[in-house]
């Protein structure tokens, strides 16, 4: 039986807003080395295999905003979504001082079969929602880790990133850095974003009005937190949108 690459949630809606989640789950395809990356299951839990609560955060989200989701259904270490072909961790070998025994090596077919069974159909099914209407605005929604292996502790709260727009974003950081109790990052704990990565696809690169927000994973890790944070940001993605007048 294949292995779908996405799925969407609320798919009728007509809100402005698409809510996407990237690195939404874990799941391995049977058609990748029999369902294993030859990991221990440990690892598979951790932030190196998807973005730990993303894809309950995205789905309140949307239910909040009456916005459609399209979310990732295979582990970004099968093949990251939220990364250009050219880019060379497309397919990651080696994450957060883990070694992925499965993608390394890789024949070219395996490669490409990645490609088209799971990283094609997602973008596809990504710029058709977003080309449903000509005001698409896109929230893509990941977590980070608290900390990383050998680094500090990151003090974020929530971070925004939004190079390549001037607007959006930096009215959401200014925005929630109001929120009592907040620590925000600014373009942290990463910088940007990356050439060929889903946002600079289907948003920098049609002129779609766009933001990445980023949550700390153990800020969102219960179904009650994921809804918590859901009704707390839809309100202020809704008003940071309409004082931009984008």
């Amino acid at each position: 039986m294949s292995h779908t690459a996405f799925e969407i949630i609320g798919a009728e809606r007509h809100s402005r807003w698409l809510i996407t989640s990237d690195h939404a789950t874990n799941a391995v395809p049977e058609a990748v080395n029999g369902g294993s990356l030859e990991l221990p299951e440990a690892d598979m839990q951790r932030h190196i295999a998807f973005d730990i609560g993303a894809k309950g955060l995205s789905e309140q989200l949307g239910e909040v905003m009456n916005a459609p989701v399209i979310t990732s259904n295979f582990s970004r270490l099968v093949i990251d979504p939220n990364r250009g072909l050219e880019d060379p961790t497309l397919i990651m070998k080696l994450y957060d001082g883990t070694i992925i025994p499965a993608n390394h090596p890789m024949s070219a077919e395996e490669r490409q079969h990645r490609i088209d069974a799971y990283w094609q159909p997602y973008h596809d099914a990504y710029e058709g929602l977003a080309a449903r209407r000509e005001d698409t605005v896109v929230a893509a929604i990941h977590s980070f880790s608290p900390q990383l292996n050998g680094r500090p502790p990151r003090p974020w709260h929530i971070g925004v990133l939004h190079a390549g727009d001037c607007l959006l974003g930096p009215a959401l950081v200014k925005r929630l850095q109001r929120e009592d109790g907040l620590c925000v990052g600014d373009n942290q704990p990463y910088a940007g974003h990356l050439p060929g990565d889903a946002v600079d696809q289907h948003a920098l690169k049609k002129h779609r009005a766009n933001v990445l927000i980023e949550l700390r994973s153990d800020l969102i890790e219960t179904h009650a937190e994921q809804a918590a944070w859901a009704k707390r940001l839809g309100p202020i993605l809704e008003d940071v949108l309409a004082e931009t007048g984008l």
